[in-house]
């Protein structure tokens, strides 16, 4: 059965081009060291050593384990800046999403994906994560996770007026909608203090279609 969300669902306060909010790096971490902990633990169990990674909306920092050598690390972000000056990328491109919501991707070229907070940006996310499950090879990872911040303005009503709890059950929604994930898993990874940690992972389907 195909979800359908309203449109309204991905409306936002500020509707101006996201070129202009993204314009000048923001070299601060959106989420304390615990929570950045609990996306690294992640990333360390679902991303295999030596493995493509393709870093969504990804910024000056991945969150990737140090100690970890990946063969491709590629960054897709808003702000050059912010992605040059990432250590963990091997290479970047700036792209908005909301406006050209196709990766610039051959079919099954990553090993697996990540995009740390900032799914709650998206205004088309069945899309994008249709195009990710395009671009990941069968059975490969796709670790979403978030937290409570978020820049209000820029984030879709559906996220503002829901619960964390609602988040874990809407990005589900989401991979579902897409048509091309299963396994999906719903994981709260909140460290016992500071900053909650939430993740949605799926598999790439081993077909077209889920």
């Amino acid at each position: 059965m195909q979800i359908q969300f309203p449109p309204e669902a991905f409306l936002r306060q500020d509707e101006t081009p996201d070129e202009q909010f993204y314009e000048y790096p923001r070299f601060v971490a959106h989420i304390d060291d615990g929570a950045i902990a609990a996306v690294t633990q992640l990333y360390r169990e679902y991303f295999a050593p030596n493995s493509a990674i393709l870093d969504l909306m990804s910024s000056w920092i991945s969150h990737l384990p140090n100690d970890v050598v990946y063969r491709r690390v590629v960054g897709l972000g808003m702000n050059r800046e912010e992605l040059s000056r990432n250590k963990q990328l091997t290479s970047f491109i700036v792209q908005n999403l909301n406006t050209t919501p196709t990766l610039p991707f051959s079919d099954e070229e990553f090993d697996g994906a990540g995009c740390c907070v900032s799914i709650d940006y998206l205004t088309n996310p069945v899309a994008i994560l249709r195009e990710v499950g395009r671009v990941l090879k069968p059975n490969a990872p796709f670790v979403v996770t978030f937290s409570n911040r978020c820049f209000p303005t820029k984030a879709i009503a559906a996220w503002l007026y829901t619960s964390d709890e609602d988040h874990l059950h809407l990005v589900a929604a989401f991979f579902r909608a897409a048509g091309n994930w299963t396994d999906i898993e719903l994981l709260n990874r909140s460290p016992k203090r500071g900053d909650p940690l939430y993740a949605v992972v799926a598999k790439r389907a081993p077909s077209a279609h889920a």
